[in-house]
Parts: C-alpha cells; structure tokens; sequence
C-alpha cells in the first residue's frame, strides 16, 4: 500500500513528497496540472526556507536577498537577515527543482484531480488511490479542506487580495522592499540578474496599473518591460478549524493563512511538509497540529500585528515612519522571520 498520497504538486506538496521518500516511505503526488506550476507569489524565501530547501537536496537558483527595506516616498528603514541569506527565485524554478528532486527519490506523480476523499479505519483513499495517509497541499482555497469542513468564514472586511508581474529590468537591490501606500503595499522582489518581480496586496479589488499608480517613486524604475502577465490571488485570510482530520493532515497555505504581508508563504510551506510528515513516520499525526501552531506562531503573531497597522489609511502611513524611528525594533521583527 502507498504510504502517503499527496494532494497538490506545488512547493509544499512536493516538499511533503520529499520529506516522505527520506523518511523511507512510499509517496504519490496527485496534481493535474503539468510542472512547473505558476502562481501569484512574492518569490521571496525567508532564510529559514532556504536551510531547509539544503535539507531537502533541493537547492534552487535565484538572486541573493540580504534583508527587508521599509519605503513610503520620504522615509526608508532597512533591517539586514541576521545570520543567512534568503533568495529571490521565480515560483516556476523552485517548482522545477522541487519537480526534480521528488522524481530522482522515486516520489510518484498522478496527473489527475484528487476528487472524493474517503477514509476509513487504517486507510484512506483519493483518485481512486489507497493509502494510509493523505496530506492536503491544495493551496488557499483548499478542496479537500473545505470538503472536510475544515474551513471557519471570515469577515470580508479582513479580505485582502495580491497582484504579481515581472519587469524585464536588473535589479536595483539586495533586500526584499516593501513600498508602502496608505491603501496597501507593493513587493519588489529580485528574483534573476535581469528580472524583478513585484507583488502588489490590497483590501481593495482594482487592476494591476491602477494599484501601481500609488506608488509613484517605485514605478520608474521598473520601465515600462512588463516580462510576465498580471496573475492574481485571494482573499488571503483563511481560517481553519484545524489541520488533522482523521487521517488528512493539512499543510502549506491550505493549513491556514493569515498574509502574504510578512512574505513567510514558501519557508511555512516547507516547514509545515516536514512537521506534517515527521509526526506521521512516527505514529503521532495528531501531534501535528501542536507541531503547526508553534511553527507558524511567530508569523501569525507578527503578521496579525502589522495587518491590524495596515488597515486603515491613519495607521498605515505611520508604519515606516515608526519603523525608521525606532530601529532595534524594526531589526528584532525581521530577525523573527524564519
């Protein structure tokens, strides 16, 4: 029998794949899609997410992130990663790598829709496959999530939604920036020698150009060479009743997600594959949701904090401000980024 079927191909599925084929056991991906897949994405790792793409045998190409700049038009605060790197690599090249590493493991991939998840005692089935295990990796608006009743609602007045382009541009920095608006942020992130991708989060619903416009000082320096076309994603908030459901463990985004805002997304993503996969090769998947909430918590708690700054205009034009003023501060956030 499989030991552990996967449903969902991307970063944290594969990962999921991986983590299962080194702890010996016998894994299937489910995707319908072919590889690489692409998605909206801020395409910036966290230095934690880069240690353990290392672990994974899974190292990916891309540009050197060094820290996170803070921007409004008049004042700027940077913070410097305290020990690593993160990296900057377009979302098709790290699901290219992951692709590979999880087929020289022997990590099987079913090109098909997970459909109708049933279990039962010792077993549970997808696809029309068996196996004992299933991990859920089917991103934000997770089906087999909500098919579990998993998911709790949010209020639409939290909804917030992100844009993403590439410009066809060398990059003008070594951080991540976050260009911020009282209406929302811009993300440019370094992702190759002459490409840079920028991410745009908003709770307002408008086109790609109208919320650039917002930031006057970022868009000259991106020309006018957009590389890739607009790809979108949201609302962001998602509320999970919890992540273990008989014998379906929820990882990646479909475990929950708060935003994209302190740009953790692909470091939680792996980081959740191994937990999720470390309690089940021990016999102990209910540990796993106790395993999630410490992982994620600094995140959640961080990222909760400057959602609730950001969301009105008052607020959010005080955040680079106080950012800039208070340094040490500024410095202990980034430093909590995994």
């Amino acid at each position: 029998m499989i030991d552990l079927l996967v449903a969902g191909g991307g970063p944290a599925g594969l990962a999921a794949g991986v983590h299962a084929a080194l702890a010996g056991l016998r894994a299937v991906v489910i995707e319908p899609r072919p590889a690489p897949v692409d998605k909206a994405c801020g395409e910036g790792i966290m230095p934690g997410g880069v240690e353990q793409l290392h672990a994974l045998g899974a190292p990916a190409p891309g540009r050197e992130l060094l820290g996170i700049r803070y921007l409004d038009g008049r004042r700027s605060a940077e913070a410097r990663f305290r020990s690593a790197a993160g990296l900057g690599v377009r979302r098709t090249v790290l699901h290219a790598v992951l692709a590979r590493r999880a087929r020289e493991l022997g990590v099987g991939v079913v090109a098909a829709r997970v459909g109708e998840v049933r279990q039962g005692e010792g077993w549970v089935t997808a696809a029309g496959l068996r196996a004992r295990w299933l991990i859920a990796a089917d991103g934000l608006h997770s089906p087999v999530r909500r098919a579990l009743g998993l998911d709790l609602p949010a209020r639409r007045a939290t909804h917030r939604y992100g844009l993403r382009r590439h410009y066809r541009v060398e990059p003008w920095t070594d951080h991540v920036e976050v260009h911020w608006s009282p209406l929302g942020e811009a993300y440019v992130t370094p992702v190759a020698d002459d490409l840079v991708g920028v991410a745009v989060l908003s709770r307002e619903r408008c086109g790609y150009a109208t919320h650039l416009e917002r930031f006057p000082r970022l868009t000259p320096l991106l020309g006018a060479r957009p590389a890739t076309p607009v790809r979108g994603a949201g609302p962001m908030l998602q509320r999970v009743r919890g992540r273990v459901a008989g014998r379906v463990l929820l990882v990646g985004d479909a475990a929950g997600y708060v935003d994209a805002l302190t740009g953790e997304g692909i470091a939680l993503a792996l980081a959740s594959a191994g937990a999720a996969v470390r309690c089940l090769a021990a016999g102990r998947p209910d540990d796993y949701e106790t395993e999630w909430r410490s992982l994620s918590r600094r995140h959640r708690m961080l990222t909760g904090a400057l959602l609730r700054l950001s969301g009105t205009p008052g607020t959010a034009r005080l955040i680079v401000p106080a950012a800039s003023a208070l340094p040490p501060l500024f410095r202990a956030a980034v430093h909590a980024l995994r």
